[in-house]
């Protein structure tokens, strides 16, 4: 079993940046692909990045690309979501998700087998 913790949430002005994090527990981090989602109540769990194994690729909601970046530290078993020049749109609960690595269909939120259960990210206007 894997068991996902986020952090780095909390309340932040329009144009700010936060550092989610996804703690991993077990020894087998990096068998797994990584996926961030949102979700804002009464709304459909939102997929926003993932990232595979090794790091080496990435893929991004078109909503985020070019803002948000994934990355992940295997020897620390935890995945990162950077999130830049935030927009109140951006408001919602942040998850992370992990897959097994042979994930093809990242965005797909049926593919993952663990969730966190989030971290809440609030922007002002």
């Amino acid at each position: 079993q894997v068991q996902l913790e986020e952090s780095g949430g909390g309340l932040v002005q329009a144009g700010g940046s936060l550092r989610l994090s996804c703690a991993a527990s077990g020894r087998s981090f990096s068998s797994y692909s990584m996926g961030w989602f949102r979700q804002v109540p009464g709304k459909e769990r939102e997929f926003v990045a993932a990232i595979n194994w090794s790091g080496v690729y990435t893929y991004y909601a078109d909503s985020v690309k070019g803002q948000f970046t994934i990355s992940r530290d295997n020897a620390k078993n935890t995945a990162y979501l950077q999130m830049n020049t935030l927009k109140p749109e951006d408001t919602a609960v942040y998850i992370c998700a992990a897959a097994l690595s042979g994930l093809r269909d990242y965005p797909n939120p049926n593919q993952y087998i663990y969730w966190g259960q989030g971290t809440q990210v609030t922007v002002s206007s």
